[in-house]
C-alpha cells in the first residue's frame, strides 16, 4: 500500500496527517475485503507527486523490483505520480515485466483489467496538467511578491535576518552587519578579497556558514570539515552583493521546469530589483566606489594589496592597461615599474613600445595633485562632522553577548554528556569524539571572546564635534593619500613614451571632476 500527501494539503497541526491517515483506512479495508496479506505500508507526507526522489516511493519500487509482492494499491493515481512519464515508465512499462499489479482504488484504475489502460492515460493527462497549472500559479504569486519587493527566500542573505513581524521583510543583524561593513572598507583601502578573508580568519570571525549554525538557524547540515573559515569566493559575493544597498534583488535564477530541480541563471536585465525594501547597511556611493574598484580587474602583490593606482595607469599610444614589474636584483634597491602589457605579452612582434615609468614617482605625482585640488577646492564646514552612532561598538558588545550565551550552553552540554556517559547512555568512544568536538567549539569561542574584550580595551571612545574637526583637518593634509581617494577623483591616467634624447616623458591626468 503507498499513500502520499503533498505539503500544500498538510495539517500542521497532526503528527501525521488526517488525510494519510484516511488513506491508511481506505486501502486497509480494501485489502481486508479483497482477502489480501498487507506486505509493508509506504508513506511520503510533504512530497510532490512530480518528484521522483520520494524515499518511501523509492523503496517501495525497489520491492517491487525483487519481487517482494504482487500488487501496489492507492487511494488514486495521483498518490503514486502526478508525472505522465513515471505512468509510463512504471503502471505500463515495467510493472508488468516485474508481475507488479498496479490499483488506484478511486479511479476504478486495475492494470488486471483489460480496456483499463486509456483510463489510466487519461488519468495521468489530468493530473500532470493539475500539477503544470498549480506550478504556474504558485511561480505567479512569487513574482508579484518579488514586484513588490518582499523578501521570499528561505534565508536572509549575510547581515540580516527576517522579521519576527513579516516574514516577508528583512532587518539588520548587528553582529554580522558590522563585518560586512568592515569587508567593504578594507576593499576601500584596497585589500583583495584573498586578504580579507585571511584578516577575517585572523579576527576569529566565524563565517557566515559557521554563524547561521551558531545562531540555531538551520540552513543545512555543515560538514565535519567545515572549520568556520572565510574564503575569497564568499567575500566576492558580499562585496557585489546589490541588496547591502537596501535593494532588493530576487530572481537571479530559476527551475527549467517544474519537473526538474535544476537551477540555470537568468540574464541581469530579467531580475527582479526593487529599491528601499529593507535598511541599507552600506550606502549607495560606497557601494558604487567598490564595485569600481573591483571592475578594474586589480591584481594584488604578495602581501594581497593592490598599488595606489592599480588598474587606472593606461599606455598613451594603444590604451593597454599598465602592468606593474619590480626589480629584485642583488645589490641594487628594490623599485616597482609599470610598463605597457600590449609590450610585455607580445614578445619579439613588440606590437607596442615600453613607456616604462617608476611606480614611486608616479604616484607621488598624482598625489601631490590630489592634495592640491582638495586645498583648493575643499573647505570643511562643521556640518559634515556630525558625530555618527558607533555602530561598530554596539555590534561587538551584541558579539559579546551572544558569545557569553553560546559558551554558557556549551558548559551546560558538555555537564549532560559526562552524566550520559555516567548513566551508561554513551559508549566509551561515543563521549570522546563529542566531548572533543565540544572542547573545540568551546575554544574556538573562547578564543573569539578573548579578541573582542581585547578590541573593546583598545576602542576609542566616540568623540566630539571640537575633536572631529580637529582629526579632519589633520587627516586632509593627506600625508597618506587613500586608494579610495583616488578611484573616486582619477578616471585615468595616461602615460607616454620617454623621449631618448631630452628625457621628458608625457603624463596626461583624466580626472572625473
Amino acid at each position: 500500500m503507498y499513500a502520499r500527501l503533498s505539503k500544500e494539503d498538510e495539517d500542521k497541526h497532526q503528527p501525521e496527517s488526517e488525510s494519510i491517515q484516511n488513506q491508511k483506512s481506505l486501502l486497509t479495508a480494501y485489502a481486508i475485503d479483497h482477502g489480501w496479506d498487507i506486505y509493508s505500508i509506504y508513506c511520503d507526507e510533504d512530497y510532490s507527486g512530480a518528484d521522483s526522489f520520494r524515499p518511501d516511493f523509492n523503496r517501495m519500487l525497489s520491492a517491487a523490483k525483487r519481487k517482494k509482492f504482487h500488487i501496489i494499491l492507492c487511494k488514486s493515481q495521483s498518490r503514486f505520480t502526478r508525472d505522465m512519464e513515471l505512468v509510463e515508465k512504471y503502471i505500463h512499462g515495467l510493472f508488468p515485466i516485474w508481475g507488479i499489479r498496479f490499483i488506484a482504488v478511486a479511479d476504478n484504475a486495475d492494470t488486471e483489467v483489460k480496456g483499463n489502460k486509456k483510463a489510466r492515460q487519461i488519468n495521468g493527462l489530468v493530473n500532470e496538467w493539475y500539477l503544470e497549472d498549480l506550478s504556474e500559479n504558485v511561480r505567479m504569486v512569487f513574482d508579484l511578491k518579488r514586484r513588490e519587493g518582499q523578501y521570499i527566500g528561505g534565508f536572509p542573505i549575510y547581515g540580516y535576518k527576517k522579521d519576527p513581524a513579516n516574514k516577508n521583510h528583512i532587518i539588520i543583524d548587528p553582529e554580522a552587519a558590522e563585518v560586512v561593513r568592515q569587508i567593504f572598507q578594507w576593499s576601500l583601502e584596497g585589500h583583495g578579497k584573498q586578504s580579507i578573508a585571511h584578516m577575517l580568519n585572523e579576527s576569529g570571525i566565524p563565517s557566515p556558514s559557521r554563524y547561521k549554525a551558531d545562531h540555531g538557524w538551520t540552513c543545512g547540515i555543515l560538514s565535519k570539515t567545515d572549520h568556520g573559515l572565510w574564503n575569497k569566493t564568499t567575500v566576492w559575493r558580499i562585496l557585489h552583493n546589490e541588496m547591502y544597498t537596501g535593494t532588493m534583488v530576487q530572481g537571479r535564477r530559476k527551475k527549467v521546469s517544474y519537473k526538474s530541480k535544476v537551477l540555470i541563471d537568468v540574464p541581469e536585465d530579467q531580475w527582479y530589483r526593487v529599491e528601499g525594501t529593507h535598511e541599507p547597511i552600506i550606502d549607495r556611493e560606497t557601494f558604487a566606489v567598490v564595485q569600481r574598484n573591483l571592475s578594474l580587474r586589480t591584481k594584488a602583490d604578495g602581501r594581497g594589496e593592490v598599488h595606489l593606482l592599480s588598474g587606472l595607469v593606461k599606455c598613451m599610444d594603444c590604451g593597454s592597461t599598465m602592468s606593474k614589474v619590480t626589480d629584485c636584483r642583488q645589490g641594487r634597491p628594490r623599485r616597482s615599474y609599470l610598463r605597457c602589457k600590449l609590450y610585455a605579452d607580445s614578445g619579439k612582434a613588440k606590437l607596442c613600445t615600453r613607456h616604462s615609468i617608476r611606480l614611486d614617482k608616479l604616484e607621488e605625482l598624482i598625489s601631490d595633485r590630489i592634495r592640491y585640488y582638495v586645498r583648493t577646492c575643499y573647505k570643511l564646514e562643521p556640518l559634515d562632522l556630525q558625530p555618527k552612532r558607533d555602530t561598530h561598538r554596539e555590534a561587538l558588545e551584541q558579539e559579546r553577548k551572544t558569545l557569553a550565551a553560546q559558551l554558557e550552553k556549551r558548559s551546560q552540554a558538555l555537564k549532560t554528556l559526562y552524566l550520559d556517559k555516567v548513566s551508561g547512555l554513551l559508549t566509551d568512544g561515543q563521549f570522546s569524539e563529542l566531548n572533543q568536538s565540544f572542547l573545540e567549539e568551546k575554544a574556538r569561542l573562547e578564543q573569539r571572546l578573548s579578541k573582542i574584550d581585547a578590541e573593546f580595551s583598545g576602542h576609542e571612545k566616540p568623540q566630539q564635534q571640537a575633536d572631529l574637526m580637529e582629526r579632519a583637518k589633520e587627516l586632509l593634509k593627506l600625508e597618506t593619500v587613500p586608494r579610495e581617494l583616488v578611484v573616486a577623483l582619477v578616471d585615468k591616467v595616461e602615460i607616454g613614451e620617454r623621449n631618448p634624447d631630452t628625457g621628458e616623458q608625457q603624463v596626461r591626468v583624466t580626472w572625473k571632476f
